[in-house]
């Protein structure tokens, strides 16, 4: 390794559980994306990851066992990624690796990010961080989301109030008031519960731009249902995940009448309602919106958010130079400089800890 090397590698893999997203950045001055890569769940992962979210008879063993596995595709990824990009493993200063979430308990101190950096870094040849929420909870946060330090480090205009929305299987919106300290929080359920729900009734992983959700029609009492859930109104600090919002937590609202392509189409405008809602209540004043993540493709999205956002220009973060599929690996590459440079690499005002912190655990490669 070379220690002045500025190249780090950023690998997450999100609740919508569909791969493993890879980038190699330079962060030698404005984080530049000079490669990524992108490496697909096999169904068997898939299948294994979803029994983990909820307790079972030796899901402990299992988890350790899928830790390790999750190890390999990363390392696997990892070394696609170098050869694409003709780069030397040890010209890779760190790889920041978020890990596969299985529990989101912030409210019992955990968090637990499925991954086994000792093996990665064996793996790899390179040094890795990772365990990135743990100290943020230690310190009364949330340990989430974490991407808005890196939305206010490289996005923040000085004159233009932007908000940037990450919609993966969970949306969190970073609320870059050039007048205020930068504030986020996760705003409920993004791609998740259309993605379960599109693999329930037709196999698919996801509805691709929406069209399917786009055929049906909303069901107002059963919209009116879900955004009742507390925590839409729940004032931020906070943060959420597949723990709360899953097709159990669906099925209590539903009376098996329902078409699904309607159940679709409401599942959509839940997504869409909740995150203009929090823009609305939270980021009053917002002129801008860039999107990143799975949801910026869904266009039957974008475009009920367009409609329920008339005053706000909205974009994908193409546009200010990280692409919409790369933002939170990219993420994670500046957290692990963060960490080896022993600077914060949380928001106090968007996880609600007490205090700055540096974040994860070492693996030195």
């Amino acid at each position: 390794m070379r220690e002045e090397s500025a190249l780090y590698i950023g690998i997450m893999s999100g609740t919508s559980l569909d791969g493993i997203d890879v980038a190699l950045v330079d962060l030698a001055a404005t984080p530049t994306l000079l490669a990524s890569h992108f490496q697909s769940y096999s169904p068997t992962r898939v299948a294994t990851l979803l029994d983990l979210h909820v307790a079972g008879r030796g899901e402990l063993h299992s988890a350790q066992l899928t830790a390790n596995q999750l190890a390999e595709d990363y390392a696997n990824a990892t070394h696609a990624l170098l050869k694409k990009a003709a780069i030397d493993p040890r010209d890779i200063r760190a790889i920041g690796c978020h890990g596969q979430t299985v529990r989101h308990r912030p409210e019992k101190g955990y968090s637990l990010q499925l991954n086994n950096g000792a093996l990665l870094a064996e793996l790899s040849g390179i040094t890795v961080v990772s365990d990135f929420r743990s100290r943020d909870i230690a310190a009364g946060g949330q340990g989430a989301p974490l991407v808005p330090a890196f939305h206010d480090k490289i996005l923040r205009h000085p004159t233009i109030h932007r908000a940037i929305l990450n919609i993966g299987g969970i949306a969190n919106l970073t609320n870059l008031d050039p007048k205020r300290t930068t504030t986020g929080f996760d705003t409920g359920p993004g791609n998740l519960l259309m993605d379960a729900w599109i693999a329930k009734h037709q196999g698919a992983a996801y509805d691709a731009h929406g069209a399917w959700a786009a055929s049906g029609r909303v069901i107002p009492v059963l919209l009116l249902a879900l955004l009742a859930d507390p925590y839409f109104a729940a004032k931020p600090p906070k943060s959420t995940g597949r723990d709360h919002f899953n097709l159990a937590w669906l099925g209590k609202h539903l009376h098996a009448t329902e078409s699904p392509a309607e159940v679709q189409a409401t599942l959509l405008a839940l997504s869409a309602d909740s995150m203009a809602e929090a823009v609305r209540r939270d980021c009053a004043g917002t002129e801008e919106i860039y999107v990143c993540g799975g949801g910026a493709h869904n266009d039957a999205l974008l475009a009920r958010l367009r409609t329920a956002l008339p005053q706000c220009r909205i974009d994908s973060t193409d546009r200010l130079g990280i692409g919409a599929d790369w933002m939170e690996a990219a993420a994670f590459a500046w957290l692990a400089r963060q960490t080896l440079h022993r600077l914060p690499g949380n928001l106090p005002a968007v996880t609600g800890a007490r205090h700055p912190c540096i974040l994860g655990a070492i693996y030195p490669a």
